[in-house]
């Protein structure tokens, strides 16, 4: 660079640092403002007291400042904590913005679910008195009498369970409690434990599976069942082939004809117990007891019309040691199965159950069996026992009190 261009680009900057740098006062000036200053503080004796300054219109705390003095580089507002308050004025509202947009997240992926957290409001997004009936404790033995009178409410499409002691009930497999398992009979706690799985997997698989209760064959359950136990393979076989009278597939399955209706939701309400005990011959024996509650509907389009039906099954499984038996490992024997079927047409033996709704009840067979409440499960279940058109084998149509 030439040695006239480098003296002038120094003395141009030069000259503008000299005039960025901050001036103090001169000394006259100092001496006006002082002049000044004890001229007012003259003027205004009682604003002192206590020691301590007041100005007009000032209450002289940080970050205000003396009227009397021009505001400069060294006399301004307090700007740092002015900067710390605008921070964190904006981080909360920032929260705030990102909790309004979850909630608005939340409520449009499930809006039914989100609106039952609201007071006085049930899961189904329909509002209930005191939030709706408490569920009920497992069952962990045999009643002493049937549930009390539920409130009078007609069932909906929304509340299929309205008006019945089910709406207390568990939901599907949720209401099947196994047992915690130990050692009985000659069985070990481990083989315990694995039929008391295997038995809860069949009551599933039986009565709550989507595609049984749609009249499907019930392939899950029947893997479940030892084939070496003759008598209850081929009267399965038969009764899901040429269903009848003596071979009906509505003993162990429950099963509708998804041409004729269809289930309200996907909850099937489930009440009951399963304990075991060692038996005589080394052997364990698996009693189980449960309630299904079925909420359905007609086929036909629009329909709104709900009707429930109510099967209670007693099952008992023997757990066999197949050392001394001809049994199947991991496989079901059964000992016996009970069933008791509300609110289906009497003597009809095609293989699937056939509710009855109130504005379309057909002009049957009166009912000649005494009337059973079918939510009453402190009562013993009869072998061939059949209430509200389904007959046992005793060939009885009861009638159910409610349903």
């Amino acid at each position: 660079m030439p040695d006239e261009v480098w003296e002038r680009f120094a003395r141009d900057h030069e000259g503008a640092i000299r005039n960025s740098a901050p001036k103090e006062p001169s000394a006259r000036a100092r001496m006006v403002t002082e002049r000044l200053r004890h001229a007012e503080e003259s003027a205004a004796p009682a604003a002192r007291r206590n020691g301590k300054r007041r100005f007009k219109g000032a209450k002289g705390r940080r970050g205000q400042v003396d009227p009397r003095r021009p505001e400069g580089w060294r006399t301004g507002p307090d700007w740092q904590e002015t900067g710390r308050r605008a921070t964190r004025r904006r981080q909360f509202l920032g929260g705030i913005g990102v909790l309004i947009a979850l909630a608005m997240a939340l409520i449009a992926l499930n809006p039914d679910k989100a609106l039952s957290w609201l007071p006085g409001r049930s899961g189904g997004g329909e509002a209930v008195s005191g939030g709706g009936p408490t569920p009920l404790p497992p069952e962990t033995g045999r009643p002493s009498g049937a549930p009390g009178k539920a409130p009078a409410d007609t069932p909906t499409l929304s509340r299929p369970f309205a008006g019945s002691p089910a709406e207390q009930y568990a939901d599907g497999a949720n209401g099947i409690v196994v047992p915690e398992a130990a050692a009985a009979g000659a069985m070990s706690k481990q083989r315990v434990a694995t039929a008391l799985q295997l038995t809860k997997d069949f009551l599933v698989a039986a009565n709550l599976e989507p595609a049984t209760i749609r009249g499907e064959r019930p392939a899950a359950a029947l893997a479940l069942l030892d084939p070496q136990q003759d008598d209850v393979s081929t009267m399965v076989t038969t009764a899901l082939d040429k269903p009848d009278r003596e071979h009906d597939p509505l003993k162990l399955f429950s099963r509708f004809d998804k041409n004729e209706v269809r289930m309200v939701g996907e909850i099937v309400k489930t009440r009951g117990r399963m304990t075991f005990k060692g038996d005589a011959d080394g052997s364990v024996i698996i009693h189980t007891d449960y309630t299904f509650v079925y909420p359905l509907t007609k086929r036909a389009q629009g329909s709104r019309e709900v009707a429930r039906t109510i099967v209670r099954r007693v099952l008992d499984i023997s757990v066999l040691d197949p050392a001394r038996f001809k049994v199947t490992p991991d496989k079901l024997t059964f000992r016996s199965f009970n069933v008791d079927i509300a609110n289906s047409a009497c003597s009809t033996y095609d293989g699937v159950l056939h509710p009855e709704f109130p504005s379309s009840r057909p002009e049957a067979t009166e009912p000649n069996g005494p009337a059973v409440d079918p939510y009453d499960r402190s009562r013993d279940l009869e072998a061939g026992e059949g209430t509200s058109g389904k007959a046992g084998s005793s060939g009885s149509c009861g009638r159910v009190t409610r349903t």
